[in-house]
């Protein structure tokens, strides 16, 4: 069974100027789940907008966890429901990503299995737009314009993003690769 998350109501979606609780909001969950799962985790990272000092974001923590076999959920998902999370998201045709939202739907907390090549993107752009303020506006202006539409579907708005994306992740990809950035 896919579950899809439906609760949203269609509309624009909220981006915020950046906020400096997001880390101490990230650091909360941090341990709350570390202390739920103990050595489950294999790795625990803040990623997305909200972990990108100065840029605009939806106000929703993005939260990777890496452990063994996302497929067994009977081995973490009763202990992350038992501190509030619900899932919301079930994709195992997608590196077996599951997505739990905290009880205020202010987190989202995304389970990978270990070694997971999407995590390692994330990281990539995050730690790119950490050094790139050119990048962080860029995104930030793109993130702003397209949130003013109507979207029925978060995922919809995350679609209408993946040009910038794709960009800011080239000059990423090359600067890691050793190759100097093209702005």
């Amino acid at each position: 069974m896919i579950l899809r998350e439906v609760d949203r109501p269609p509309g624009p979606i909220l981006i915020c100027d950046y906020n400096p609780e997001w880390p101490k909001q990230f650091e909360t969950q941090s341990v709350l789940i570390r202390s739920a799962l103990g050595g489950l985790v294999l790795s625990l990272n803040h990623v997305g907008s909200t972990a990108v000092p100065g840029l605009a974001a939806k106000p929703i923590i993005d939260v990777t966890i890496m452990v063994s076999n996302p497929e067994h959920e009977s081995r973490y998902l009763p202990q992350l429901e038992g501190i509030g999370y619900k899932l919301v998201v079930r994709a195992p045709e997608w590196f077996e990503h599951r997505m739990l939202k905290s009880a205020a739907s202010d987190v989202n907390l995304h389970v990978f299995p270990p070694e997971c090549p999407e995590v390692d993107r994330m990281l990539l752009f995050r730690d790119w737009l950490r050094r790139n303020p050119e990048d962080v506006r860029l995104y930030a202006k793109s993130k702003r314009l397209l949130a003013t539409r109507d979207w029925s579907q978060v995922q919809d708005y995350a679609d209408a993003k993946q040009t910038v994306i794709d960009a800011i992740m080239a000059r990423a990809q090359a600067a890691s690769a050793g190759h100097p950035p093209k702005l």
